[in-house]
């Protein structure tokens, strides 16, 4: 197929990468604009896909708005069978959608219509799902509202965002290609009406760690908001970012350091940092930590 790709993030490089495997012809790959980054963020650092897309000798365009009639007919002008899209950041105009011969097909990272919006992943953690999961949309012009191709499912455990994001791109590839193979084998089917949950874009006040909360809620926060933006709390002015911790069998007043092991007391158990950073520092144990930055017990975070 002539396919148009559409996306930004490392979530969607093996989405790409998949349909150039499978052998389609990826006429064109659209991403959001380079950002700043590098060294003090003077650079202007490509998106993952326009990096990978370039490699692969993809024409890349990077828009800031679909919204013009320039950009639309310019989209159109590509005559694709089919538009892939996999966390784009963009929203599509209805001439986009309608624009290649298949529409656009969305690998979404949820099992709709549960966390329809933009951080499926983490709001699955952050709400102790069992399970998540990933499923191809055929795109309409609502919030990830367009019926359901295909989908895989995949326990969450104990693991992260970013190991999540990993898991679900790789399935997601996996099931945008077998769609393409044969998309009549993959009706589209209308979302249930009911279990409509909506994934709000993380908001930086949410990574700070409240030892007010259950320790099962924090550790959840501290897999949710891993690898970034990290979750944090303060001591003597500094933010140290929890990168992986445990729930334990403790109690004591919220927010009290109880041991030598910066086991911290919450409102319901007690979090024990394993994997921590401090601003500016590499990453460490926790036990590394506290012999060059104590944090003694009795402490109150």
């Amino acid at each position: 197929m002539r396919i148009i790709f559409m996306g930004t993030p490392g979530f969607a490089v093996p989405v790409l990468q998949a349909l150039v495997e499978a052998g389609h012809e990826v006429v064109a790959s659209y991403s959001q604009p380079p950002r700043p980054g590098g060294r003090r963020g003077r650079q202007l650092v490509p998106s993952p896909v326009q990096q990978m897309a370039e490699a692969l000798g993809i024409a890349v365009l990077t828009p800031v708005s679909l919204r013009s009639a320039e950009e639309q007919a310019r989209f159109a002008a590509f005559q694709a069978d089919v538009a892939v899209v996999a966390a784009y950041g963009l929203i599509l105009p209805q001439p986009i959608l309608d624009a290649p011969r298949l529409g656009c097909l969305n690998v979404h990272g949820s099992l709709l219509p549960r966390w329809r919006g933009a951080a499926p992943i983490q709001r699955a953690i952050l709400a102790g799902d069992m399970v998540t999961g990933v499923g191809i949309m055929q795109m309409e012009a609502g919030l990830d509202t367009g019926p359901v191709r295909l989908e895989g499912s995949t326990p969450i455990g104990r693991k992260t965002t970013g190991e999540l994001t990993d898991e679900l791109a790789a399935m997601g590839a996996a099931l945008m290609v077998r769609v393409l193979a044969d998309p009549e084998r993959y009706p589209a089917r209308t979302q249930p009406v009911d279990g409509v949950t909506y994934a709000a874009k993380i908001d930086k006040a949410e990574t700070r760690l409240d030892f007010g909360k259950p320790a099962i809620e924090l550790e959840r926060q501290v897999r949710a908001f891993h690898p970034a933006p990290g979750a944090w709390f303060e001591y003597q002015g500094e933010r140290i970012k929890i990168l992986s911790a445990e729930v334990v069998d403790a109690g004591g007043a919220a927010g009290t350091v109880l041991d030598d092991r910066l086991t911290i007391a919450c409102d319901g158990g007690a979090l024990r940092p394993v994997d921590v950073q401090r601003a500016g520092r590499g990453v460490s144990s926790a036990n590394d930590l506290l012999r060059g930055f104590a944090i003694p017990a009795g402490t109150q975070l």
